[in-house]
């Protein structure tokens, strides 16, 4: 993360860089998947950012909520994700899964990249952790979903009010691959089109 300050604002601008992030993909399962809303989209969105943050040579950490009963990570996102291990939990937050937090802070990455479901429930309480822990979590938007719409709008209201970043697939993506004409920047390009 790059600091710049802002003399207009008063306070300090925040760049996203990839050497200090990690993205977390957060219960994208069987039997859950299917009932939120706008689950298509969804679907592309969350591939393209995980592709994307592969280019950029982002680590990925996963999550599975209650596999036995909600399945495991879907097809097509664990395909993305290849031999990136689930980390199994009991509790909507990841922050309170013990494995979990020995992988983030092994990993010395301080902002964390999210997608997943539901944005109610195990993203906004994973979110209000990682602040309250002192990282930074950037929630992508077009990368999560609630069953209800409604719910996710507020999700993101509270996420945004605790100090989350609140950013899309594409606009995170170019944040972090930062000049264009670069191999990497033909690679998102083609991606996001």
């Amino acid at each position: 993360m790059e600091g710049t300050w802002d003399k207009n604002r008063g306070s300090r601008a925040m760049r996203i860089s990839r050497g200090a992030s990690a993205g977390l993909v957060i219960d994208i399962q069987e039997r859950l998947f299917p009932h939120m809303a706008q689950y298509e989209n969804l679907l592309k969105k969350c591939l393209i950012l995980i592709e994307g943050l592969k280019i950029l040579g982002v680590p990925l950490f996963v999550t599975e909520q209650y596999p036995k009963g909600l399945g495991h990570t879907i097809e097509p996102v664990a395909l993305a994700l290849g031999t990136n291990p689930a980390v199994e939990k009991s509790t909507f937050s990841c922050c309170d899964e013990p494995e979990y937090l020995k992988v983030l802070e092994g990993s010395e990455r301080n902002t964390l990249i999210i997608c997943g479901i539901e944005a109610h429930v195990c993203v906004m309480q994973t979110v209000v952790d990682l602040v309250a822990a002192g990282f930074t979590p950037v929630v992508v938007e077009d990368c999560i979903s609630s069953r209800d719409i409604e719910d996710k709008r507020v999700a993101i209201h509270r996420m945004r009010s605790e100090g989350a970043v609140i950013t899309t697939c594409e606009s995170i993506l170019f944040e972090m691959t930062r000049v264009s004409g670069t191999d990497e920047f033909k690679a998102i390009s083609r991606l996001v089109k």
